[in-house]
């Protein structure tokens, strides 16, 4: 494989030392340079000499260092090596043709055999079923035990250097002859051969693209991969090349230069070529003499570089080489004759001539491969051992015990039928929850799996300890009296995880009523970092939030409070329908501190439910609180939309989350010394500290949580910290008071641990004894007659009160409840703090108002939900006020609801407060100042304007005037209410769709594929310039686009790009920006499949500003018809003939619309429904396909180049 002509003279021709031919009986001659450390404990035979390293080897991680070293043969340079691609095994073959294979890391010798008899091995290449080795003129292939293959024998002048697998059974072979033939491995015949340049070539590589040769003049050839034909040629070196590699666009070659009478000498320079351009980069100079060459493509593209003696150096390829990145090969002065490096790049090997292979990596569990199958080892003589047998195994089989019978007598298991019958082992019911989906077709059954069970499995439970999932069915669904058998405990249905079924049709047929009967909006869990969905609704619904947001815009492109004021506007508009959080998880994910705090999810750590959601909601309630903060409360410069004008809330320097949530907080610390320092700060929630229980103590000592509470708000704690006076660090006592009170108190319950939990469930169940007796003492009191029941009662409930809250609670509603729900707090100059339960249906008293009391009732909590079947999921309860009732449902009211997602279901008071720690866990409480938003300006003034559809720049620096592709609406033509706009917009996928198939062979999708918009096109309607588009941006993406899905989008790659692209590119802000003014204007959008388009960019129009002609030309019970058999069909038009182009469709569908009128104004509906018909028949007869515009049928499209004339001047 490899050109020696420029190396150390004295490696052309090896000492007899080195490889001598062994006479019998005599022991190979050790070499003087040898390590001794090497052959400590080796037992030296005439077929060779083996040794393994020290045990123990410590590495540093990430750092490349030796982990063994072996010996294969004495002297015996080492020619080859090759980690194995389906094993954990180094191979390596020698100057005499030896192969032998060492397992993993501890390189443990496999395998030893004489692969050729003579000649050296040059290369070797592992197969799925067997091992290639190559030498001069043959090339065999051997089982990974050494059994032979096949051999296949070359004419006697070929001189073969590298081989290259082409395909699973395809090979070519190459070496300094005039000619390359390619092999069928199946049945290991020559199928073609390639006629190259003299003299040939000595090492290969390939890509997607071409066939890399280098040759021995010091060029390399770029060939076709299918005819072998030279497309590009590098003229790498004057003298002569020794190796090359090739990695994504660059191509790295090192090699030996011309020094005139003085011969050839090693070259410092490696030639780095870029394959885009097909020309050379700026040479690398490294510090070492390059010999071999490798791309070791981990997190950055590195080169390894190793020269002869030993020595080996990292660098970029388009970097400067560094010394410090140099480490050495310790080979005893032997020189390098062989490298490779292993699949997973965590290991190098490197033979040398004297025999020994090394074994570099860079963590001391090195895997070869990612996914290693396993081997298989020769088996262990058996003689005279038996397999240890675990008698406490309930299903060990007596007879894998060998028993001689050496009699006639029966055996003392042969029970006679009297005494002994037959007891099958019985199959486990079948879970209902199949039997309930199944569907039968003829007498077999068909049944979605409900993932209870592995796949495959049935596992016979014999140990009645177990969880029996089919005692499900027998668990109350109330969360009361579960204390009896807890492990037979099941998580409430309206609280488990709710997931979408996906169909052929996607969403349209899931019925979302089925799980939210009311007006307010849920929100979709399948997108990425949906876990905070349960907060989003609980900032939706605090009344200052919700016009604070929706009054805010600012320039920033990613701004959280923007985001959440348009998703806000959705939930608004909503009628009951979810909505997404898309957007504002887009810009979520691009936020630096949410990544640095951990918020951000992986895909498998939200499926698999390893991520710890209880503390993570919590981490997310403080970030999202102070990043509100910060982006409402900074001064905005130059406005971002020409003439938007800020909300005085946001522009003002105090914010509105400040004096909301803010509360000023004096932190006082006091040292050994004295020395007492004071500071203030602006705190926007408040962590539960929970007292540490002494372990002498057999039980939990009883707490108010208003107790507890106030000793975590004025938390007092001993810690170390810097004192200025004594200039160290001194043990002080740290106190925390507080100056005002906030109007919505904000708690993070902090119970992430069993230790708290169990805390949390005693002083619940104290609280409710301390209920019962309370009830036990007080005389029954007489019944009043029931009122007349409101509209708003719950089901099973007799008596409501003006909330719709049952009159007598039942003590039993109050299991698993420690929390009030209502507080009274106060602060005073000589108390401090004080805070204390209150009965939730008194007021104070003018005295004490007038002395700074104030209530605070629950009005959120938001538990984590623990089952092992889902992962667990979060929920929120929220009292939803007043004012949210009289937009929805036009009545005054106030009632607690559970979002669980897209589920929202009225619940009693009660359940908002119970905790049972089994299955759900406190995280989040908020408490609110009795009426609380009087004092805020709660009006929204839409700070979204005409100017963001004036002319802006773009993005895309490459872009020219003269390529513009839309004309920007003059002031004189803005849209009115009412008025005609054609939209279309243009998708690319970002996460492909997961999906599994039926034992019915139907296609159930698990998870839908994640698109992303990148390009919207909006064009008039209506007016002189009908048709002619005023929006056609492409959105630029900082996310990965798995699939640019050109034949569908046109969008090909590089048109999101801001440094190559030659459209029109701007925000998604700014695009929705567009949107939004014209759909708060009142214009009516046309366009095809709308439903998907809004869904994608995140918006919610309403229905009578949407006309989607996928509905106008469809009949009831029948299939939807594409837009190009539609435009073929009425207007005679070819559309989308090669790509999609959004401004044809928008055209499109406004002329399709126009047709629709048409047909109206002249027959109605009858005429309608008979075009119609005509349609579908026609549709059925061409099976729905648009004949070709060439096929001289006269049904081609003879007005697409005569359509909106108007437009030919773009």
């Amino acid at each position: 494989m490899m050109n020696f002509d420029g190396l150390d003279p004295g490696m052309g021709e090896y000492p007899p030392s080195l490889h001598g031919t062994l006479e019998p009986g005599m022991e190979p001659s050790m070499d003087p340079h040898l390590n001794p450390s090497l052959l400590q404990g080796v037992e030296l035979d005439p077929e060779g000499l083996a040794g393994t390293g020290p045990e123990t080897v410590h590495l540093m991680e990430g750092m490349f260092s030796e982990l063994h070293s072996v010996v294969s043969e004495v002297g015996v340079p080492v020619t080859a090596t090759h980690f194995d691609l389906q094993e954990e095994m180094l191979w390596m073959g020698n100057h005499r043709g030896h192969a032998s294979s060492f397992f993993g890391p501890t390189m443990g010798r496999y395998s030893s055999f004489q692969a050729h008899s003579t000649d050296d091995i040059r290369q070797i290449q592992s197969l799925e079923t067997g091992v290639l080795f190559l030498s001069k003129n043959n090339l065999k292939c051997h089982t990974r035990g050494g059994l032979v293959m096949f051999d296949y024998p070359m004419d006697e002048g070929a001189d073969m250097h590298s081989l290259l697998m082409t395909d699973n059974n395809m090979m070519i072979m190459g070496g300094l002859q005039n000619y390359v033939i390619e092999v069928d491995l199946n049945t290991v015949q020559e199928t073609q051969k390639f006629t190259v340049e003299v003299p040939g070539l000595a090492i290969m590589r390939q890509t997607s693209r071409f066939f890399f040769c280098g040759h021995t003049s010091g060029k390399i050839t770029l060939r076709d991969l299918r005819t072998f034909k030279t497309e590009h040629e590098f003229d790498a070196f004057s003298g002569s090349l020794s190796d090359f590699d090739v990695h994504g666009n660059l191509l790295a070659a090192c090699g030996f230069s011309s020094r005139g009478m003085n011969g050839l000498a090693c070259d410092r320079f490696l030639m780095v070529y870029d394959l885009r351009m097909m020309r050379a980069v700026t040479p690398l100079q490294v510090h070492v003499d390059p010999l071999f060459l490798r791309f070791i493509p981990t997190y950055t593209s590195r080169l390894a570089i190793i020269s002869q003696t030993g020595q080996c150096q990292f660098c970029e390829p388009t970097g400067l080489a560094n010394m410090a990145d140099i480490f050495h090969v310790n080979t005893v002065g032997q020189l390098l004759m062989s490298f490779d490096v292993s699949a997973s790049k965590q290991a190098l090997s490197f033979g040398d001539s004297g025999g020994c292979v090394h074994l570099w990596s860079d963590a001391p569990e090195v895997s070869f491969n990612d996914y290693s199958r396993e081997t298989e080892f020769a088996l262990p003589c058996l003689v005279d051992t038996l397999p240890q047998l675990d008698w406490n195994h309930d299903l060990l089989p007596i007879s894998l015990i060998p028993m001689p019978l050496t009699s006639t007598e029966a055996l003392l298991s042969d029970w006679s039928a009297a005494l002994a019958a037959p007891s099958p082992r019985r199959a486990p019911p079948v879970d209902p929850e199949i039997l309930r989906t199944m569907k039968t077709v003829g007498f077999i059954g068909y049944a979605a799996n409900p993932r209870t069970r592995p796949r495959n499995q049935v596992p016979y439970k014999i140990k009645d300890v177990e969880l029996d999932y089919d005692n499900y069915n027998q668990v109350p669904e109330s969360p009361i009296g579960r204390d009896e058998e807890p492990h037979l405990y099941m998580v409430p249905k309206k609280y488990r995880k709710v997931t979408i079924k996906y169909s052929k049709l996607g969403l349209e047929d899931f019925d979302f009523k089925h799980y939210n009967r009311t007006l307010f909006a849920g929100l979709e869990p399948h997108i990425p970092n949906a876990y905070c969905n349960c907060m989003i609704q609980v900032l939706y619904f605090l009344e200052p939030i919700r016009y604070l947001v929706q009054n805010h815009l600012c320039q920033k492109e990613f701004c959280l409070a923007c985001e959440l004021g348009f998703l806000f506007h959705m939930l608004d508009l909503s009628r009951g329908d979810p909505c997404q959080a898309s957007n504002f998880l887009r810009a979520f994910r691009t936020i630096p501190e949410a990544s640095a705090l951990g918020l951000i999810l992986a895909d498998s750590d939200e499926q698999t439910g390893k991520a710890r959601l209880g503390r993570l909601i919590q981490s997310w309630n403080r970030f999202i609180l102070t990043q509100l903060h910060q982006e409402t409360q900074e001064q905005e410069g130059p406005q971002a939309y020409r003439g938007a004008s800020s909300s005085s809330l946001g522009s003002s320097g105090e914010s509105v989350i400040g004096k909301l949530f803010g509360c000023e907080v004096e932190n006082s610390s006091l040292c050994r010394c004295g020395k007492e320092t004071v500071r203030s700060s602006l705190t926007l929630l408040f962590t539960m500290h929970y007292p540490e229980h002494n372990s002498q103590e057999k039980s939990i000592k009883e707490y108010e949580f208003s107790e507890i509470l106030k000793k975590s708000i004025c938390l007092e704690q001993s810690t170390q910290a810097w004192c200025e006076n004594c200039e160290k660090y001194q043990p002080t006592v740290q106190t925390r008071n507080i100056r005002c009170l906030p109007d919505v108190l904000v708690i993070n319950c902090e119970v992430n641990s069993a230790k708290e939990a169990e805390f949390w469930k005693v002083q619940a169940e104290f609280a409710f004894n301390k209920v019962m007796q309370k009830e036990a003492m007080e005389p029954p009191k007489p019944k009043e007659p029931p009122p007349m029941p409101t509209e708003w009662c719950l089901d099973g409930e007799d008596m409501c009160n003006m909330e719709g809250f049952p009159v007598d609670t039942r003590a039993e509603d109050l299991r698993h409840v420690w929390i009030p729900p209502t507080l009274k707090m106060s602060i005073s100059k000589s108390q401090g703090l004080e805070i204390s339960s209150w009965p939730e249906a008194e007021e104070l008293t003018t005295e004490e108002e007038e002395e700074g009391a104030s209530l605070f009732d629950l009005v959120v909590t938001v538990p984590h939900i623990l089952d092992a079947r889902t992962g667990g999921n979060l929920i929120a309860h929220i009292k939803v006020g007043e004012t949210y009732h009289q937009r929805k449902e036009g009545v005054t009211h106030q009632q607690w609801y559970l979002f669980n997602d897209f589920l929202i279901e009225p619940i009693d008071k009660a359940e908002a407060a119970q905790f049972d720690l089994s299955w759900k866990v406190p995280a989040i409480l908020y408490y609110a100042r009795r009426n609380y938003h009087t004092k805020y300006d709660l009006r929204i003034k839409n700070p979204i304007d005409a100017s963001v559809l004036l002319t802006e720049a773009s993005l895309a620096r490459k872009q020219r005037k003269s390529h513009a592709t839309f004309i920007p609406l003059m002031v004189s033509e803005m849209p009115q209410a009412g008025d005609l706009v054609g939209l279309d917009a243009e998708f690319v996928t970002l996460n492909q769709e997961e999906a599994e198939l039926r034992s019915d062979g139907t296609k159930s999708t698990i998870k839908p594929s994640q698109m992303s918009v990148a390009r919207i096109t909006c064009v008039r309607g209506q007016g002189a310039n009908e048709g002619v588009p005023f929006i056609d941006d492409y959105i630029s993406t900082q996310e990965q686009v798995v699939d640019y899905l050109t034949q569908y989008s046109g969008i090909k790659p590089g048109d999101l790009d801001a440094k190559i692209s030659s459209k029109h590119l701007t925000t998604l802000k700014s695009t929705y920006l567009k949107l939004r003014f014209l759909i708060d204007t009142g214009v009516r959008l046309v366009g095809h499949g709308l439903q998907k388009d809004f869904r994608v960019i995140n918006l919610l129009v309403l229905k009578d500003q949407v006309v989607d002609t996928v509905h106008l030309f469809h009949l009831p019970r029948k299939r939807m018809i594409s837009l190009r058999f539609l435009a073929w069909y009425f207007l005679e038009l070819n559309i989308q003939g090669e790509t999609h182009d959004s401004i044809e469709d928008a055209r499109t569908a406004l002329q399709l619309y126009r047709k629709h009128l048409e047909l109206s104004r002249a027959g109605g509906n009858d005429e309608v429904r008979k075009v119609l018909k005509g349609l579908y028949e026609k549709g059925r007869q061409q099976d729905w396909k648009v004949p070709d515009a060439d096929t001289g049928d006269g049904q081609g499209s003879p007005k697409s180049a005569a359509v909106f004339p108007s437009v030919m001047g773009l």
